[in-house]
This record gives structure tokens, sequence and C-alpha cells, in this order.
């Protein structure tokens, strides 16, 4: 079987949407599966990324004008100008990648992409898996995965035609192997529920610097002394210097780790995690870690708030208040030690870490129908 993925990851987009589709593909690489990647060049790629998985990529050449212009005029769906080019455009570029390695299943996890783009691509039999977290554009999918905590399949009865198989929900998270392995291990080491490690990672961009913020909130906060930080950034995030100067003025031993190999590891020695409300929600859910989670864009606040709502998690906001927000919650954390027990045991149950099984399943059985 032949897999092309199509997305992008950018100063802009974040790191996301690349790492869960490198997840996939290698999940579907040790299937037997042929998986390749179409990535457009933007500002904070990670085309590297991809070639150290051990994946080829093909590269979309950015155009800084097109997008500048693009950014001016907006545009439906909502994401349009992430992308760079007008959907045509990319999906006459992507197409002759496409005819020139005649794959039997395409990818598509792009907030910037929707049916428009997809039309002129699905055609001689190509199969169409459609990753998404809005459900607000329309799409053409054979299979559609929203990994959203909550999301309700009929939440895209009217976006997808009426044989997609829409699968939806945390169940379907799809993480690496590790989290489910190291899953039994971070449940067990929380019977202590102690404070000693903490872990914040903002993804691997945090184009504005929040991690800034949340390193500032925890200097005013009652974090104990004994506490070690571990701040987790990627290579390509533009405040990487500014932090790595900052936590070497931290009351704590506070460590900045760059494009790190063994996260699942990190996470599951943490008693503490401040993250973002982005893809690894579902990998602090799995390995039970309580949290304290950063909204950081506008297409983040569903999950999160039904995260909340679950008290799976401390939920604060970006901006001015994230300071202050992120000392309270600290401070909340302290002080009542049963805290940290049910975030933890609420958080277990979102999900277990099986969601790329459960969608190579899916694939399996559509193909054989």
């Amino acid at each position: 079987m032949k897999v092309v993925f199509r997305t992008d990851a950018s100063l802009q987009i974040g790191s996301g949407h690349v790492m869960r589709c490198l997840t996939l593909a290698e999940a579907l690489r040790k299937k037997g599966a042929e998986c390749q990647f179409i990535c457009r060049e933007h500002p904070g790629n990670l085309l590297e990324v991809v070639r150290s998985r051990g994946f080829n990529v093909h590269v979309l050449a950015s155009d800084k004008e097109t997008n500048s212009s693009l950014n001016e005029q907006g545009g439906n769906p909502r994401h349009f100008a992430w992308l760079g080019v007008s959907q045509e455009l990319d999906a006459e570029q992507s197409g002759k990648v496409l005819e020139l390695l005649q794959p039997n299943w395409l990818v598509v996890d792009h907030y910037a992409l929707d049916i428009t783009w997809e039309l002129k691509l699905k055609k001689n039999g190509l199969k169409l898996l459609v990753i998404d977290d809005l459900a607000d554009r329309d799409h053409i999918s054979d299979i559609l995965l929203d990994q959203t905590f909550g999301r309700e399949s009929t939440d895209y009865c009217s976006r997808v035609p009426s044989d997609c198989i829409v699968l939806c929900g945390s169940k379907y998270a799809l993480l690496r192997p590790e989290f489910s392995t190291l899953r039994p291990y971070s449940l067990k080491r929380r019977s202590l529920y102690k404070l000693e490690s903490v872990l914040v990672t903002l993804g691997g961009v945090d184009k504005d610097n929040v991690t800034r913020s949340v390193l500032e909130g925890l200097k005013v906060s009652g974090l104990p002394k004994s506490c070690r930080v571990t701040v987790v950034m990627g290579a390509v995030a533009p405040w990487l210097n500014d932090i790595q100067r900052l936590a070497s003025t931290m009351p704590w031993h506070t460590e900045v780790k760059v494009n790190v190999g063994d996260m699942a590891e990190l996470m599951a020695e943490s008693d503490l995690s401040i993250g973002a409300a982005g893809a690894t929600s579902w990998e602090r859910c799995c390995l039970g870690i309580p949290t304290i989670m950063v909204v950081l864009a506008e297409n983040q606040k569903f999950a999160a708030s039904l995260l909340a709502s679950a008290k799976a998690v401390l939920m604060i906001s970006s901006g001015a208040r994230t300071v202050s927000q992120l000392a309270r919650a600290v401070d909340n954390v302290v002080k009542d030690s049963q805290l940290l027990k049910s975030l933890s045991e609420s958080s277990r149950l979102i999900t277990d870490g099986a969601g790329c099984e459960h969608l190579l399943n899916a694939i399996a059985e559509f193909q054989y129908h």
C-alpha cells in the first residue's frame, strides 16, 4: 500500500499536524506500507524532522509575497491563509507529485484545505483520509478522523458523504506506541502524588513566547524550591535563546531540552505538566499526568473546555493574565495534594493510547470491504 501525506508545519501552524502524521506514517510503515510526504517550505517547517524519521518529502516552495496577500485577504476556510498559496495552486502542485507516485491513499491534515482542494485530487480510485479537529469545512473523504475529546460523528453529518466512515473522540488519538507502553508505569508511580518535577511544553514553535509567561508565573508561585523544572522546545522555536537565558535565572534547577526523542519518558517521570491545548493533550491524558493547560489559539478552546469540564485539566488562557493565572493554578496544586490525584484519575479516562490501532483497523476494513 502506498500512502501520501499532505500536511504542513510553520511558525503560524505549529508542529502538531506533522507530528501526528508522522505517528500514523510510522504505524503504517510497520504494517508494510510505503509512506511519503508533501510539505510546503514555510518558515518553521519540519522537513528535516520528517526526513530524519526515514520518510521522503516532496517540497512545495513557499511564496512570501503570495502568503502576505493571502493573509490580508483572509478567506474560507477560516485558516485559509495558512496554506501560503491558493487551494487551486496547491492542488495543481500536489497533483503532480501524486501522478508520479500513484498512491492508494492520500492523507490530508491541514486546516486550510477542504473539498475545493480534494475534488481536484480524488480521482482514479484514490482513497482519502482526512484528519480534522474543527468540523468547520466540507470534505469528500472516505474516512474522517477527529480525535477531539467530546467530538461526535453527528458534527460531521452535513460535512462529509453519507458513506464516509467518521471516527470521532479521543479514543482515536494518534499517539506513538511508547505512550501506551509507558501508561501502566506512569499511572502506578502517581499513587504517591508528590510534586517534585514540573514539565513545561508549549509546542514545538510557541511563536508568542508563552513559555516565558509560564516561567514568570512559576517564579511568583509557591512551587517548592526542591522541584526540578524541564522545558521542552523545538529547534525552530523563535524564542529558544530567550528561554535558555531565563532558565538560568530560575529559583529551581531548570533545564531546557530541544527536539527531544524521549517525550513519553519525560512525561511519565513528571509530577505536573504545564502544556498547550494541542495534540500533546492526549499524550498527557494517556499517561495520567496532572496538567495545567494553556489555551494558545481559538481553535483549541472547544477541546480544552471539555477537558476542563471533565475535571481532567486546570485550564488557563494565554495573554496578559497568563502569569497570574498560572501562579494561582500552581498554588492550588501545591496547597491541595488531592487535586493532583483527582486530575490524574480524571485525565487517564480520556484515552488509553490505542488510537493508531483503531484507525489502522478502519483502513484495513475499508480496503477489503
